[in-house]
């Protein structure tokens, strides 16, 4: 019985120390690929660098215009996940708390938008905003915004959807006797309750956002307003890549969203916990 259980112990172990390594190891990659010019990387991309060479840094970020490039990310990003939760929070709470048919097949049609691919209506959307009203060329910063808030809505609707059905009504109930009408109800008691489920949402929005590359593409048409995954672009030649440019700006791209996920990892997982539990 007890070599059962050690046999069984060393096969989950090895299985997840190689699903580790699996992982890990296209990180490694990039990062000892990054201090070496497109000679080694290319006979020897394996290996550890000679020696730690941050010249290949340096003008990774001249060249993509690194912090003009990341305000312009960070904006978008930070900008287009504040209206995601707020707009989604507030929808939701109205579904679940006004019971009728209405919010019913509001509910129903809006999870079903998410199976509806991007590419599906990028044609119109362009010719509509693009050619009709000429948004893209006079505001595409807040068209991108919009753009991504109403891309976003329908996942965020449907995880808060079903954690604010567990919220007591009397929570509420209490709220509404003490004076507070429904947008002070929301604001001070069921938003601040929703605060795990909001930085769940949240981490999984900026990631999907930060990271994009095809939307920004098609709104942002000016160098000055790239964001950092189309920037990209200025290290890929017709017949070549700038390895030794390219792989220092991956490694700057992802950064930040290794260190927001760094330090929310464990709000994410509390607030998966708590939906589940609740």
């Amino acid at each position: 019985m007890k070599n059962k259980k050690l046999i069984s112990k060393i096969i989950t172990y090895a299985f997840l120390i190689f699903s580790f390594l699996i992982f890990v190891f296209p990180f490694f990659l990039m990062i000892v690929n990054s201090f070496k010019n497109n000679g080694e990387i290319l006979q020897s991309p394996f290996s550890f660098p000679k020696t730690l060479n941050f010249v290949h840094f340096k003008e990774a970020i001249k060249q993509m215009d690194f912090f003009v490039t990341f305000s312009n990310s960070l904006l978008i990003t930070v900008a287009s996940t504040i209206l995601i939760l707020l707009f989604s929070a507030m929808c939701s709470y109205y579904l679940v708390r006004n019971n009728s048919i209405f919010s019913k097949i509001f509910f129903s049609v809006l999870v079903a938008s998410m199976i509806i691919p991007f590419q599906s209506v990028m044609i119109p959307l362009m010719y509509i905003y693009g050619g009709k009203l000429n948004l893209i060329e006079t505001v595409p910063f807040p068209l991108l915004i919009v753009f991504y808030a109403g891309f976003g809505s329908a996942l965020s609707v449907f995880i808060y959807h079903g954690f604010i059905k567990s919220i007591p009504i009397e929570l509420e109930e209490a709220a509404l006797i003490d004076g507070c009408n429904r947008i002070k109800t929301f604001f001070k008691i069921v938003f601040p309750i929703l605060a795990p489920t909001s930085t769940t949402i949240g981490i999984l929005n900026v990631m999907w956002i930060w990271n994009d590359y095809l939307l920004p593409s098609l709104i942002l048409n000016k160098d000055n307003l790239y964001t950092m995954p189309i920037k990209m672009k200025v290290f890929n030649g017709t017949y070549m890549n700038n390895w030794e440019l390219l792989i220092p700006a991956l490694l700057l791209t992802i950064l930040p969203l290794l260190i927001v996920y760094s330090f929310a990892q464990k709000y994410i997982i509390s607030g998966v916990m708590q939906g589940s539990i609740k």
